[in-house]
């Protein structure tokens, strides 16, 4: 059976994707899609918008768009059925939006040894990990 993987990484931190990349990559040996996204935040309230020059926001997706299609390059080899999104808003929203859009079986993320601040803020991954529909393998780094 084909696995559809979501697997989310942030670009500035190549310890956030080497070993999700590499438990991917077991996933797929029988087959199936690897849709990898990489979040770009939202500016948040809009008054701070106003402090980027017009236009600024689309040259950051379009400049974070080639930085994915690089990094997908360079990272996935070529015998993996991958597809590189770009998604703009809140990180842990923009997944759940993306694993439900693009129907995928399983979540592969990365998590950091958490620290005090993260019990009290809540990471990223685990709002993922709280509210997805799909499985969630969280890969300690």
């Amino acid at each position: 059976m084909a696995t559809t993987i979501l697997l989310p990484i942030d670009l500035s931190s190549p310890a956030s994707w080497v070993k999700p990349m590499a438990e991917a990559q077991k996933m797929l040996l029988g087959g199936g899609a690897l849709h990898v996204v990489s979040v770009l935040p939202d500016f948040g309230m809009s008054m701070v918008g106003t402090f980027f020059k017009a236009g600024f926001e689309q040259t950051a997706l379009h400049q974070f768009g080639e930085a994915l299609r690089k990094w997908v390059a360079q990272n996935v080899p070529g015998s993996i059925d991958v597809h590189p999104h770009v998604l703009h808003g809140n990180i842990y929203d923009e997944i759940l939006r993306a694993a439900d859009e693009l129907d995928v079986d399983v979540i592969v993320m990365a998590a950091h040894r958490p620290e005090a601040k993260d019990y009290l803020l809540g990471p990223n991954v685990a709002r993922v990990v709280r509210h997805a529909k799909q499985s969630v393998y969280v890969v300690r780094d």
